[in-house]
């Protein structure tokens, strides 16, 4: 084991962030945390790399193992080139070079003893130069460099001239090239091209040493993580397996939970409509019963209703009108920046009800493609045409369709003014906009909060042709999974621009990939174009398409029957007892006329016609017990 968590407590003022978490990484493991934006993810990285102290609990590092942490916004030297911030990591060995090439030159002035010395100091220099990899760190460096996306052009570049998102990248690189015991990532993809993401996943999988992961790559973590640890309102539970076990063991314990408490509900009104029953009787042993049964249920564990999570979160993107069966035909688009050819002859067309993905590097152009089908910006050359009926949503990374100096009130009923205030307030808190927070101010909101008032507006105008650039970007996994459920069941049709490789898998039945300039075509999703991208194929045959196994005829006989062989047991179960209850009526209402019977004076004097009225009430009151017992039985059920 290479750390340790016990009993890890948080709090901020009144809000309790981490309850009791604990956990435990071995040797070599690859672990991920998971959890909603807000639950405590990097509060809790930040408590094991000791930049945060616990309210209560234990970090524990195995004695002489390094630990290496990159946070969302790694800090680097900006005085530096890239290559050299880089080299920085292997100082030690840069020295020992150096040192070895002095003594080379001074070999060549020396002689005797002097020159015996230096060559033992070369000797040795020369053991620990080769031992601390010294012979290959420069070409290291210079994949990792390359594995993150920098070309050799980029290595000479300040640090002090790039992007927050460049930044990033390069103090990845030099966590890498330090290679502790135990890598400690914060959204290490969140700045990387798809390329550069997929080199990453290799490396950690077969880096010597131990990964923990925080992490809305859904992709990435399925490909790295042997461990998930959840964190989910204030608690953590450990799954094992990657990300999609862990989705899977998750919603079966969810189902489960729920299940129980729906079953332990219905027994409860159950227990309840007997007892109300048995105390209608309006007998000694049946009340009694009733409060035995009473006590019983008041004794009852009863488990508390299981959160549902995606409840507080609904989309519904409705087209108003249905728009022709050619949505978008483009002809030969060409754009460049600057002399710098970004793409050029791109044609392509869009069906009704077609969900496409564009997918390329960073700086392809996927952005400017989205922007000239919006005309905000015009093509070089080339044309493109609309359906008839055609009403685009637009969702840009940017959000420019928001004002600033609005609240989130004003920006949708500025937008929409014959909505209610109250309809207002329900589409926000649909997107978890609730309270005074429908009052803030756009320009105080992150990024992750622009993007929900975004998607709220594009709900709002129930378009149906769905533009949208990076939609999933610093959505948490929920809002992802409530996004991509809401695409999918759109009857309109998507064009959007995403890295998110997992978002592409479940919404896209087809994928253009924007490289080389041009626009290649892939009929499938994100695990068809893996496969196929080294060659440009046409769209699969339906005898190349994998078939499910469909269930015989004999099977769906045998199905059918034992549904009906059911239906028939609970049927006849319900007629037992409704005979039951009616025996049981029957037999009161005897035993009522008896003792009225017994009461009229003018048969006071008749020994024998009493003495079998007696009898049959006597008859009549040990049958009624007996069927006291059986609906007892028979209502248990």
């Amino acid at each position: 084991m290479i750390l340790s968590c016990q009993g890890i407590s948080k709090a901020f003022q009144e809000n309790k962030v981490l309850e009791n978490i604990s956990f435990h990484i071995e040797d070599y493991e690859k672990a991920a945390i998971v959890g909603i934006n807000g639950a405590g993810k990097t509060t809790l990285l930040r408590i094991i790399v000791g930049e945060m102290q616990p309210d209560e609990g234990s970090v524990t590092l195995s004695h002489g193992r390094s630990l290496g942490y990159l946070a969302q916004d790694g800090a680097v030297d900006t005085s530096n080139t890239i290559y050299q911030e880089l080299l920085s990591v292997k100082r030690e060995l840069v020295d020992l070079e150096r040192r070895m090439r002095e003594c080379e030159l001074a070999m060549q002035h020396r002689e005797g003893s002097a020159l015996e010395e230096l060559m033992q100091q070369y000797s040795a220099l020369t053991h620990a130069f080769e031992t601390g990899g010294g012979y290959a760190y420069r070409s290291e460096l210079t994949g990792v460099l390359k594995g993150l996306g920098f070309s050799e052009e980029d290595f000479g570049r300040s640090v002090s001239t790039l992007s927050g998102g460049q930044k990033t990248r390069v103090a990845l690189g030099k966590l890498l090239l330090q290679k502790p015991d135990l890598i400690i990532l914060d959204e290490p993809t969140n700045h990387l091209d798809m390329n550069s993401i997929a080199w990453l996943e290799t490396y950690l999988l077969n880096y010597k040493g131990a990964v923990l992961i925080v992490s809305h790559d859904r992709y990435f973590l399925d490909r790295i993580a042997s461990k998930v640890i959840e964190i989910d309102q204030a608690k953590a539970v450990t799954f094992q397996g990657n990300y999609s076990a862990y989705a899977v063991k998750k919603e079966q314990l969810r189902a489960a939970a729920m299940n129980a408490y729906l079953n332990r509900q219905r027994e409860i009104r159950h227990q309840e409509a007997v007892i109300e029953k048995l105390r209608s009787f309006n007998r000694e042993k049946s009340i009694k019963r009733a409060e035995s049964r009473e006590k019983m249920l008041n004794k009852l564990d009863v488990p508390e209703k299981p959160v549902e999570t995606r409840a507080d979160m609904r989309l519904t993107l409705t087209p108003r009108r249905q728009s022709g069966n050619d949505v978008l035909i483009v002809e030969g688009l060409r754009k460049s920046f600057d002399g710098e050819v970004l793409f050029e002859n791109v044609s392509f067309e869009l069906r009704r009800g077609e969900h496409v993905a564009i997918i390329g590097d960073n700086g392809t152009g996927k952005t400017t493609l989205l922007k000239i089908l919006n005309r905000l910006l015009p093509p070089d050359a080339g044309r493109f045409r609309l359906g008839a009926n055609v009403e685009i949503g637009y969702y840009d990374q940017e959000h420019h369709v928001l004002h600033g100096e609005k609240t989130l009130f004003e920006e949708l009923s500025d937008d929409y003014p014959t909505l209610t205030n109250t309809e207002i307030r329900n589409v926000l808190a649909a997107f978890l906009f609730t309270g005074e927070e429908v009052f803030k101010r756009i320009d105080e909101l992150s990024g992750g909060e622009r993007g929900r008032v975004s998607l709220a507006k594009l709900m709002l105008g129930n378009a149906n042709f769905l533009i949208l650039d990076e939609p999933t970007n610093h959505l948490d996994i929920l809002s992802k999974e409530i996004l991509e459920d809401a695409l999918n069941s759109y009857q309109g049709t998507v064009l959007y621009v995403s890295h998110d490789r997992y978002f592409i898998n479940r919404t896209a039945g087809r994928i253009l990939d924007l490289s080389g300039h041009r626009l290649v075509n892939y009929i499938g999703n994100y695990d068809y174009y893996l496969e196929k991208r080294e060659t440009q194929t046409a769209p699969p045959s339906p005898a190349d398409q994998p078939k499910s196994a469909a269930p015989s005829a004999s099977d769906g006989r045998l199905d059918w029957k034992a549904q009906k062989e059911e239906q028939a047991r609970i049927r006849k179960k319900e007629n037992d007892l409704k005979k039951c209850e009616e025996q049981i009526a029957a037999l009161e209402a005897r035993l009522k006329a008896l003792d009225e019977e017994m009461s009229d004076p003018s048969i006071g004097t008749q020994a024998a016609q009493l003495q079998a009225l007696a009898e049959e009430q006597a008859a009549a009151s040990a049958e009624l017990e007996v069927l006291y017992e059986k609906w007892e039985a028979m209502a248990g059920e």
